[in-house]
């Protein structure tokens, strides 16, 4: 899954949203790292409803402007949390190998010490 996709499906896990309100979450969530373009959310909102995994939720005027509001389906909650167990595997993987890895002595360095779960350092 592509990062705008994960971050657009979390933003709705919160709960329904319009396109401006999923645009600041998205950035919010990412810490300033990703801000989508109007074009590219709506190209994505577009996809991700072909897809099932969002769903227009409500529509309403708004300073007489329409707000259409999208929420996550069942299908797309599923998606998003095959997504969080897929990155917590791999991040788990990656967390135990840089725990082994080689620094002046052997073992982590101090800067990666207090990233691990226990279990893994």
């Amino acid at each position: 899954m592509q990062e705008p996709t994960f971050l657009i499906l979390t933003a709705l896990a919160d709960s329904p949203q319009h396109g401006y309100g999923i645009m600041t979450d998205v950035e919010r969530i990412s810490d300033g790292r990703v801000r989508l373009r109007a074009g590219t959310l709506y190209a994505a909102l577009d996809r991700l409803q072909s897809d099932g995994l969002v769903a227009a939720d409500r529509e309403e005027v708004v300073d007489g402007r329409l707000r259409r509001y999208y929420r996550l389906t069942e299908d797309g909650a599923a998606a998003l949390s095959a997504e969080v167990a897929a990155l917590r595997q791999r991040t788990e993987v990656a967390a135990r190998r840089l725990a082994a890895f080689p620094r002046l002595g052997g073992g982590a360095s101090p800067a990666f010490a207090g990233i691990f779960p226990k279990g893994l350092r």
